[in-house]
């Protein structure tokens, strides 16, 4: 027996309740499947909408276990690339809409959409660290593929204050680029700055759309959690050959935008898959999680540890583990990350973003 969070619906409205479930209850994840001790997860805002039945998340049959990401120890493997005991990562891939996702004790998932755990990091850094930082460092890999490198000038992070938006600014400043931060939590721009940030913009300065559909080549990339108006001024205002890594729809999924920047400026907007395509992105996302360190830690991010309940302790300008067991689960732990999938510069991360003195993660901060 083993407890799991299970989301099922009465006359339309969603309920959550911890279950009892037994190994015969794990729905079948075809002929590579691999079953899981779940160790961690994180708690991302689509997991928020996914319980509370608030959007459209869930795209599955119910009942259905949420939680987007998962780290867990293999029990039973039926895939060539996990044995027994190996400690694996899945992120993305429907993981928690589609598919039963991290928030259980037990998970039978396809091996194939699953990622060993680099050496180094502790299955609850990965958590920590979770959907946010990998979505967060394929961004700036986006940007590294397409020439936009430290020199080129500066970098926007929209949606600053958020989980991805907050772990890009320290990367991108890590990795020697000139961050710039935009966000409009002003309460946000002490955190911004000690993370890294160049400098701060406010939110107000992108949300009203392009004033034109070519505008002063201000960035030399951009990485975009708001998209809609946001996103379609940041591609107005993007340098000659630029290029801007878009992840979120929180400022609206319609983009009204003009070819211009594209085919006059040479501009490019890479989107980042939860799915990724059987030929590319999943081979990047495995590439992300084993790179090496790059650059040295110069700041030492600590973060309050929660002394009970399930909610995140703002006031300590972040989050450690949410307590499977205070939670009603027992083992499993949920990190407190919020934003939305697989491999990322996890080594780089942990030294960069992770106090040394224990873990820790980015201020839990609405973009």
């Amino acid at each position: 027996m083993f407890s799991a969070l299970v989301l099922n619906t009465d006359d339309g409205d969603v309920q959550a309740h911890v279950r009892s479930l037994n190994e015969t209850d794990l729905p079948g994840a075809g002929a590579e499947a691999v079953r899981l001790e779940v160790l961690y997860s994180s708690l991302n805002y689509k997991d928020g909408l996914a319980v509370t039945g608030t959007g459209a998340v869930i795209r599955g049959e119910y009942p259905m276990v949420p939680g987007i990401d998962l780290v867990g120890r293999v029990q039973e493997s039926r895939h060539d690339g996990f044995d027994p005991g190996d400690l694996a990562i899945g992120t993305g891939w429907q993981l928690g809409e589609a598919v039963w996702g991290g928030y259980t004790q037990q998970a039978r998932v396809d091996g194939n959409t699953l990622v060993p755990l680099p050496e180094g990091l502790s299955p609850r850094q990965s958590m920590i660290v979770g959907t946010a930082g990998l979505t967060a460092m394929l961004s700036v890999l986006a940007l590294e593929e397409h020439g936009v490198g430290p020199d080129a000038g500066d970098v926007v992070v929209t949606g600053a204050s958020g989980g991805a938006g907050s772990i890009a600014v320290a990367l991108l400043e890590s990795l020697g680029y000139a961050a710039v931060a935009s966000t409009g939590s002003t309460e946000a721009h002490a955190y911004l700055r000690a993370l890294g940030a160049d400098r701060i913009v406010p939110r107000s300065e992108f949300e009203d759309g392009p004033a034109r559909p070519m505008d002063a080549g201000t960035w030399a990339g951009a990485i975009d959690a708001v998209g809609g108006d946001t996103l379609a001024t940041i591609l107005s205002q993007v340098q000659r050959h630029g290029s801007v890594a878009a992840f979120g729809n929180a400022g609206g999924h319609a983009l009204h935008t003009s070819v211009l920047p594209f085919i006059l400026a040479g501009h490019r907007l890479q989107h980042l898959p939860q799915r990724p395509p059987p030929d590319g992105l999943g081979a990047a996302r495995r590439f992300a999680y084993g790179r090496g360190l790059r650059a040295h830690p110069r700041r030492d991010y600590r973060t309050r540890r929660h002394s009970g309940g399930c909610a995140p302790d703002r006031r300590g300008g972040g989050a450690g583990a949410y307590s499977g067991r205070r939670c009603g689960l027992g083992r499993p732990a949920w990190g407190s990350n919020r934003a939305g999938v697989q491999s990322v510069h996890l080594l780089f991360i942990r030294c960069a973003i992770l106090s040394p003195h224990g873990s820790g993660s980015p201020r839990n901060a609405a973009p």
